[in-house]
């Protein structure tokens, strides 16, 4: 097959394919689409699921929250006491 052919042969195949482009892009775009809302629902449906299992968690992270805000008088200063027992040791260790 010689150059001449070659480059016709090029040349038909990019026509057609601006003639088609319209037809394949809808194609292409619908297809798309109808992946995205397969997928949508699958994701959705997964959602629901588990919702209930997220509203149980969020609520548990909520109370141990609300707990520790509570007791915050409690282990704060313990906290401090630790902190300031575990510097003495530390100075204490090291110039022995």
């Amino acid at each position: 097959m010689n150059t001449f052919a070659k480059v016709l042969l090029c040349l038909v195949a990019v026509l057609l394919a601006i003639k088609f482009l319209p037809v394949l892009t809808v194609g292409v775009f619908f297809l798309a689409l109808m992946i995205l809302l397969l997928a949508g629902l699958l994701l959705g449906g997964a959602g629901v699921l588990l919702g209930g299992v997220g509203a149980a968690v969020a609520a548990l992270i909520v109370v141990a929250l609300l707990a520790v805000a509570v007791l915050s008088p409690i282990w704060i200063p313990v906290l401090a006491v630790i902190g300031v027992l575990a510097l003495i040791k530390r100075f204490s260790a090291t110039k022995a």
